[in-house]
């Protein structure tokens, strides 16, 4: 199962640290920036029917069809699965959908179709080589890098944690990028989360996610942003 409370487990009772701001989505590039165009992201699409007319424009009809396939075995999945905002889980996925292909850029059909599938491996009952028989080798191999290896123990899972976030340091751009976009969604809502998770989850992200963003166009300036109006309590 995914160990990142602030995707996981069924819906929070209430947000820990519900302030004036939204420190998780203030100042990032997509506001006033060009990589995010007029608008922030995350913040737009949390479903297909709020997605799909915007990746019309992005892809061809081809790229559209694999992601809506995407989006529809994520769903299925993924099933009644919370965030623990009382969200369905597949917000979090049309999230890091949204800051992956309009704030990154990023229109390979594959690359946006692993990032829908990014957690079905590790969160569901879904299996590898299911992944890689209806989306093919390269997304399968996607959604690998992605996935945290199971552990037997709260020991084993930190450790196992620690050891998966320093291997991504080695993985393909494409890889990196889902991460990326994986850790923007999560991080935007942050500020939700007990005081404690907070600043574990805070540090994580600040010593092993923001080195893998150096670089590159738009996710160096929106983890810097962030970075910056970001505190934990």
């Amino acid at each position: 199962m995914n160990s990142d409370p602030v995707n996981s487990g069924p819906a929070n009772q209430g947000p820990a640290n519900q302030g004036p701001a939204d420190p998780g989505r203030a100042a990032t590039p997509g506001d006033d920036g060009p990589q995010g165009g007029a608008r922030r992201v995350p913040g737009s699409w949390a479903s297909w029917r709020t997605a799909e007319p915007e990746l019309a424009t992005l892809l061809d009809p081809a790229g559209l069809e694999l992601v809506k396939k995407a989006a529809d075995a994520a769903a299925r999945w993924h099933g009644e699965q919370l965030r623990p905002t009382g969200e369905p889980y597949t917000v979090h996925l049309f999230e890091a959908l949204e800051v992956i292909a309009v704030g990154a850029g990023e229109h390979d059909p594959e690359v946006l179709a692993a990032t829908l599938l990014h957690d079905v491996v590790e969160d569901t009952p879904a299996t590898l080589t299911e992944v890689e028989a209806e989306f093919g080798p390269v997304v399968a191999e996607y959604v690998d890098w992605v996935t945290k290896p199971p552990a037997a123990s709260k020991r084993d899972k930190r450790a196992g944690k620690v050891a998966y976030l320093r291997r991504l340091r080695d993985a393909p751009a494409p890889v990196v990028a889902i991460k990326l976009a994986d850790r923007a969604s999560n991080v935007a809502t942050l500020h939700r989360m007990p005081a404690d998770f907070q600043r574990r989850y805070h540090a994580e992200t600040v010593t092993y996610l923001l080195p893998l963003a150096e670089g590159h166009p738009f996710f160096e300036p929106w983890y810097r942003a962030w970075s910056v109006t970001y505190r934990p309590v």
